[in-house]
């Protein structure tokens, strides 16, 4: 379980992501407009990295929780708009503290076999017994939250409260009973509640889905005979984002997100694109005790080393939105500006003062030495992100390398990513951002227990910022948002984390068209075209 512990937060393109909700923008006139509905197709989804585990309760990979879409539903599906509609549960309501779940009548799982409110239950239970040590726990579930099954009902008593309970337990995939007797299923994305069951797996190379005919109970008024729903659906490992982009302009890929120059080869072909905004520039340092961002001076000197926008126009190529908080994903819950002002600039002779006063002297080649041991850190990056994160690296290690800091880049998949944050913790700067649709999912990853027994992967210490979060989840929705926006500034000010830029991401789609929800395809929404 250690290694599969990256996720929902951390990766959209990049490496996490943790989804509660939240819609994408919608491209405008494309090709689709000429093209009519057609029935009975395959839909082929391209992805940059093997999703590995498939077990919703226990990674966080947005890779792999983009595949679960597919195969396990939750109990409210949320619109474009962030707006709740009946998926499992028909009706619901919350508090920060307790949930209500009513079921859908006819709800079955891929083997035919009845969805119950118990399994509901022990999906929840699952994830907030502490033992069972899942990622999710704290970030979409609270630890020590239990649920009880009356008939057709399910109540949630949370662990703690939270601010956003009801989207985040609803946002929860469901497995069934037979998952949950053997979760080895799970990983291979079988007993799902979901529109499409796991046909044929290949690790490394692609994964067949079929559509289940009994499937009714998607979002709102989902209509099963509606015209330009896919048969089947094909997810490609694909690595290379020019070979992704050749095949969505030939149409042997439906659906991709693109990062990078290809981009424009596939907007001057006018396909229909969804755009998101994902963090793309977010730095954060290994902060375990004897490890060189321990020291908030140091980390302030390695901030204060690179120029941070012009990084940013190599990572998105100019593709860029501004940066004001955390969460990027619209609708954001929390409007306001969390961010400007609180991040360190460009200032190389700063840099080299702080790294003097802690006693790091330059050595006879330039970098720095104290005690006898040079100045040498590693940083990893996730090779997924696309063709632009590897020259921003560089330009952040030649800025590293100016003030006397020798660092060693370190490209790895996104299990390399999860296996170095989450179980060996042999870095000491990372690239990986995480991706975020609401402010109290962050929580877990900036505060309490470390790997192996949470999910605090730089361990960070805040007071300031575990006060303000705790005053926050008391508060429900919006109404605890200037605490929430606090609480960001102080993992900034003591740059816990470095955020410099948000980039546009489209997935586009080639004779084919679908909604963006959480920063997830929706299956559902898929309609194929000829």
């Amino acid at each position: 379980m250690k290694t599969a512990r990256l996720t929902a937060a951390m990766a959209g393109v990049v490496a996490l992501t943790v989804s509660a909700c939240g819609g994408s923008a919608q491209s405008g006139t494309d090709r689709t407009a000429n093209q009519k509905l057609v029935d009975g197709k395959t839909f082929t989804y391209a992805i940059p990295t093997d999703p590995g585990t498939l077990d919703p309760a226990i990674t966080v990979l947005s890779v792999a929780r983009n595949l679960d879409q597919f195969l396990y539903d939750a109990l409210i599906n949320l619109d474009a708009k962030g707006q709740p509609e009946a998926a499992l549960a028909e009706k619901w309501e919350a508090t920060t503290t307790t949930a209500s779940f009513t079921l859908r009548k006819g709800v079955t799982c891929s083997d035919g076999s009845p969805l119950t409110a118990a399994d509901v239950a022990a999906n929840i239970n699952f994830v907030g017994d502490p033992a069972n040590k899942s990622p999710l726990a704290g970030v979409t579930v609270k630890s020590g939250t239990k649920a009880v099954a009356n008939a057709d009902k399910v109540t949630i008593t949370s662990g703690a409260p939270d601010a956003f309970l009801l989207r985040n337990i609803a946002g929860l995939p469901i497995v069934c009973a037979k998952g949950l007797a053997d979760r080895k299923t799970l990983a291979k994305g079988e007993n799902g509640t979901g529109m499409f069951t796991m046909s044929e797996i290949v690790p490394n190379d692609h994964y067949t889905l079929t559509r289940r005919k009994d499937y009714r109970w998607g979002p709102g008024q989902f209509d099963p005979k509606q015209r330009g729903l896919p048969e089947k659906v094909t997810i490609r490992v694909i690595p290379n984002m020019t070979t992704t982009s050749n095949l969505l302009l030939s149409g042997e890929v439906n659906a991709a997100s693109v990062i990078g120059q290809d981009q424009q080869r596939l907007k001057a072909q006018r396909l229909y694109h969804a755009d998101i905004v994902s963090p793309f520039g977010e730095l954060f340092f290994n902060q375990a005790p004897g490890r060189f961002g321990a020291d908030q001076a140091m980390r302030r000197a390695l901030t204060q080393a690179i120029d941070l926008p012009q990084v940013a126009k190599v990572l998105t190529r100019d593709g860029s939105a501004p940066v004001k908080g955390m969460v990027t994903i619209e609708p954001r819950p929390c409007e306001g500006d969390s961010a400007t002002g609180k991040i360190p600039g460009f200032d190389v002779a700063a840099a080299k003062a702080a790294l003097d006063q802690a006693g790091w002297k330059p050595g006879p080649d330039g970098i720095r030495v104290k005690d006898g041991k040079r100045l040498a850190l590693t940083a990893i990056y996730g090779t997924q992100a696309g063709p632009t994160m590897p020259p921003g690296a560089e330009l952040m290690q030649q800025g590293w390398k100016s003030v006397g800091v020798d660092v060693t880049l370190k490209g790895v998949d996104s299990p390399g990513l999860s296996q170095s944050l989450f179980a060996t913790g042999e870095w000491d700067i990372s690239m990986a951002p995480l991706g975020l649709t609401l402010p109290s999912q962050l929580v877990p990853f900036m505060s309490g227990g470390e790997p192996p027994q949470g999910t605090n992967f730089a361990h960070i210490k805040n007071s300031q910022y575990d006060a303000l979060v705790a005053k926050a989840a008391t508060k429900a929705g919006q109404a605890g948002c200037a605490d929430w926006m606090a609480a960001e500034s102080a993992l900034y000010e003591r740059q816990d984390v470095v955020q410099f830029a948000n980039s546009v991401v489209p997935t586009y789609g080639s004779n084919a068209k679908f909604d963006i929800v959480n920063g997830y395809i929706k299956p559902a929404t898929i309609r194929m075209y000829a």
